[in-house]
């Protein structure tokens, strides 16, 4: 049996210090191969470097990373809510552009609340992250609170990047809000359905304002009409509380419901089953986003499908690419039909991007 270098497999981590001896190199060879400075090192000692690391199973310090590049190799994702598909999608296209990068992705969660959104932006500037990707949707009047935290970001190298319109003057990534809903709203008016009820986030968030007034005009297109607005949220638990509010105040057979997300169209389902009222023939119900849960449930949900894996991979692109053309971001919606709205065959009927949201 011969000997060879083996990991450790308990006791201290090894040290750069480790790694140096290990290779016969000084300790600022070894960092300069293994931290990634810009300093130059010879082919052969990177080499005996790189070996030596593996061999004792050392693994890169990412602060020493940070302060010998002047960032860390990681991108920060903040997102509302991680149990939603919505982020899941999205963090996965992220993931996949980070990997093509030699990029880490952390994730931070911000509840939906612009005060730790905040607070999160000035922790991650802290650890000095590649870049800053906001995917949680935000109050249009955000912006102001967050730009002092964003400008500092930037200023130390950082790159800030948005879905939608919102943090100051970062990268955005533009989903066609009001496009993909007016193009719903006039696909199911054409279908028939003359009343609606619409279940959206808070006033003045800026994706649920432009899919309510996206639906509503292209709804009234065809002679529909938006009967009842309930602003609660895009979580489950906010489209159920909203639609039994909607129930309280009295919903006519043949009704039609558009929830401003597919995760509220789901809670109005189950508030609707609660009530004895059958989803699709009595009352119709729509959502936004095409997440995979919009095809789980029964009925299976019409929705706008938003390629959410794309956006966070252009997000990340946004993130990562000097040179990086917007116009390229916009994304064209498509709206599916299916069996929660009766009659339609499950087919899609395309729109255009109508604009930046």
């Amino acid at each position: 049996m011969t000997d060879a270098p083996s990991v450790r497999g308990s006791g201290p981590a090894p040290t750069l210090d480790d790694v140096a001896r290990a290779a016969g190199v000084s300790l600022a060879t070894a960092s300069r191969v293994l931290n990634g400075s810009r300093r130059r090192v010879a082919e052969s000692y990177r080499q005996r470097v790189e070996a030596a690391a593996r061999g004792i199973g050392y693994t890169a310090n990412l602060s020493a990373q940070a302060t010998a590049r002047g960032k860390a190799s990681v991108i920060a994702l903040l997102v509302a809510d991680i149990a939603d598909p919505y982020f899941g999608q999205i963090a996965s296209g992220v993931a996949r552009g980070a990997d093509e990068s030699g990029l880490v992705v952390t994730i931070a969660v911000t509840e939906g609340d612009p005060e730790r959104e905040t607070r999160l932006v000035r922790t991650l500037r802290g650890l000095r992250p590649h870049g800053l990707i906001l995917a949680a949707s935000r109050e249009i009047d955000v912006a102001a609170r967050l730009s002092q935290e964003l400008d500092a970001f930037t200023a130390a190298g950082g790159r800030v990047v948005a879905l939608g319109a919102g943090a100051g003057d970062a990268r955005s990534v533009v989903i066609d809000n009001f496009g993909g809903a007016q193009a719903l709203g006039a696909a199911l008016s054409e279908l028939g359905y003359r009343r609606a009820v619409v279940l959206a986030a808070p006033a003045g968030v800026r994706s649920s304002d432009d899919r309510v007034a996206g639906f509503s005009a292209g709804f009234a297109s065809a002679g529909g009409v938006v009967t009842q607005i309930h602003h609660d949220g895009y979580t489950r638990d906010s489209g159920y509380r909203s639609m039994r509010r909607a129930l309280a105040a009295g919903l006519d057979g043949g009704t039609l419901v558009f929830g401003a997300s597919d995760m509220a169209a789901v809670g109005a389902l189950i508030a609707l089953r609660e009530a004895g009222r059958e989803a699709g023939s009595d009352v119709a119900v729509a959502g936004f986003g095409d997440t995979p849960v919009s095809r789980d449930v029964t009925p299976s949900l019409t929705t706008v499908h938003i390629p959410l894996d794309e956006v966070g991979y252009q997000a990340l692109r946004a993130a990562v690419d000097s040179e990086w053309e917007p116009d390229a971001t916009l994304l064209s919606l498509e709206v599916v039909l299916r069996d929660s709205t009766p009659g339609a065959d499950p087919v899609r009927v395309g729109s255009q991007p109508a604009g930046p949201a």
